[in-house]
């Protein structure tokens, strides 16, 4: 389980007040390789969160030998870029994906499973913060020198399948994943372990409890 702390209300857009905040919080590390023998590459990932009542932030960092960013559409298949993911489930209804590319291009849908699935317009996905350290920029594989970070801030208005006002004491389930599918060692690594045969993130028996206070 996960417990989400509430923080000061703040703004994302003052990113470093921000990420001082997450900082303090508990890093969780990506910690299973579950289908190590065909894709045993393994980056180091972690990430951090707290909520101020408005917005669930997320802190991703993410230490990988390359990365790319070659799409530029959201709702397009970040997860073949560098893409970090956090799948949210709060009731039996089904569950959100959202998936974050390293320059912050995001995937959101919302699904029973997943060939069902509906995406978020436009206009919700603008109402998600994103701070990427790489920039906004598309980019091919190119060698990392040192890590990079994902702030994103996820307002209730974002899970635009429920009606929420706000983050206070809401339990939930979920995992995080990162992912390269069209990398030169593409990668599949997750918070919580997901036992099938093939990498596949979209599976909610496998999600584990989120509580927020």
């Amino acid at each position: 389980m996960i417990t989400i702390k509430k923080i000061p209300l703040l703004d994302i857009t003052t990113p470093n007040k921000c990420r001082a905040l997450l900082t303090q919080e508990t890093a969780h590390a990506l910690r299973y390789l579950n289908w190590k023998e065909q894709f045993p590459y393994f980056p180091r990932v972690v990430f951090q969160m707290a909520h101020n009542s408005k917005e669930l932030f997320i802190r991703f960092s993410v230490d990988e030998e390359t990365a790319a960013a070659r799409m530029t559409e959201n709702n397009s298949q970040v997860c073949r870029d560098s893409c970090v993911e956090f799948f949210l489930s709060l009731d039996d209804s089904g569950y959100y994906n959202f998936e974050f590319s390293c320059t912050g291009v995001t995937m959101l849908g919302f699904r029973k499973s997943r060939p069902q699935a509906v995406y978020a317009t436009e206009e919700i996905i603008s109402r998600i913060k994103r701070h990427p350290s790489l920039g906004q920029g598309c980019f091919d594989e190119t060698i990392m020198t040192k890590p990079w970070e994902l702030l994103v801030a996820i307002p209730t208005t974002a899970l635009f399948k429920h009606h929420l006002d706000n983050w206070d004491g809401i339990t939930a389930k979920g995992n995080f994943y990162k992912c390269g599918d069209n990398l030169s060692k593409p990668h599949y690594i997750t918070f919580a372990p997901i036992d099938t045969e093939k990498p596949d993130f979209h599976r909610p028996e496998f999600f584990v409890e989120l509580e927020m206070e």
